[in-house]
């Protein structure tokens, strides 16, 4: 129910925006994209500025897997366990552009035997590696529309992505694979029992939004055409704060943008946001060398402690009647002793 809920959100949207679009050109042409645009700034912004920003980050809490360099002798894994700015940066670079903890994530299952086996998670790492490479360079190739004169790297990637040249226009194959990497992603949410139980509508529905964007666009450059010089206009329009929605863009087009703007203004509220959390998350970015630096909690405030002396001095003889061992007893009986005998001496 999760899944078709998310599912008929994203149906409705389209629906809306397909049939309402043409006869509210302002709106879905103008307004909305700036207001979408607007949220997703100030919720990034907001959440990682004034929430993530301002969380205190006393120690070094680096998530690591090889040996933190200590004495010359040990071998120091300068990737893994990186005690210098640039290493965390070169382990950064690895993490955001190949996913190399989600590469070496396993999962553990019970065999027969019973053994326990770990297996790694290929698929998802493929999966999401061709995700966000391809949804990369989609937005990179639709520079071209907001931007005069256009970037010398755009006509680059675009002669890159078409280059099976499948087609015409030719078939951009960044586009299937973001449309085949999201189904991929959803069948393992849909397929696997455990990953189902935990899946949540907001997991689901930024899933089918993709989707949407990726069939929109196919469908708006191959089967249902739309005058490119009109779109065109219209882009550098909204990006130079001139905004002009000519007579020549369909309701596929309508339809298409303002799916992408429903997914601009969810991203700030939702777990897509780990785009940006990677370069805050304290786990990445902090150089491991605790045995190198002591690090002292500067928040740390003056607090009273009961220590475990002053505790068993109120509970003592409550504890010696319930059977519970103390240790001034021992220290304090042969004191009681001397002292009854330095009394006979007397």
């Amino acid at each position: 129910m999760k899944a078709v809920s998310a599912l008929v959100a994203v149906i409705v949207l389209f629906a809306i925006a397909y049939m309402v679009g043409p006869s509210a050109k302002f709106v879905f042409g103008v307004a909305v994209p700036y207001a979408a645009m607007a949220v997703f700034l100030g919720g990034i912004i907001y959440r990682v500025a004034f929430k993530w920003g301002k969380a205190p980050v006393p120690f070094a809490i680096a998530t690591t897997c090889g040996q933190q360099k200590s004495l010359p002798w040990i071998k120091h894994a300068s990737l893994e366990n990186p005690s210098t700015t640039g290493g965390v940066i070169l382990r950064m670079a690895f993490e955001v552009l190949t996913f190399r903890s989600l590469f070496r994530n396993t999962r553990v299952a019970v065999k027969d035997g019973p053994r326990v086996t770990y297996d790694g998670e290929w698929v998802l790492w493929a999966a999401a590696m061709l995700f966000h490479w391809s949804f990369l360079v989609i937005v990179l190739r639709h520079m071209r529309f907001f931007t005069e004169p256009v970037p010398f790297f755009v006509p680059l990637l675009q002669a890159v992505d078409g280059f099976f040249e499948i087609g015409i226009p030719a078939l951009y194959l960044t586009g299937v694979g973001l449309l085949l990497a999201a189904s991929v992603l959803f069948l393992r949410r849909m397929l696997d029992a455990q990953v189902r139980y935990i899946s949540l509508m907001a997991d689901y529905f930024p899933l089918f939004l993709v989707m949407g964007i990726a069939i929109t666009g196919i469908l708006m450059r191959h089967f249902m055409k739309t005058d490119i010089v009109s779109v065109k206009e219209m882009a550098t329009g909204l990006a130079t704060f001139k905004p002009v929605v000519p007579d020549g863009v369909g309701p596929i087009f309508f339809a298409h943008m303002f799916l992408v703007c429903v997914l601009l203004a969810y991203f700030p509220f939702s777990k897509l946001t780990h785009m940006a959390g990677v370069f805050m998350s304290p786990t990445r970015n902090l150089r491991c060398n605790s045995r190198e630096v002591r690090h002292i909690n500067p928040w740390n405030h003056p607090v009273r402690v009961h220590t475990y002396a002053e505790y068993e001095d109120e509970f003592r003889d409550k504890m010696i009647a319930c059977g519970l061992p103390v240790d001034k007893k021992e220290t304090e009986e042969p004191k009681k002793a001397k002292a009854g005998e330095k009394k006979v001496d007397d």
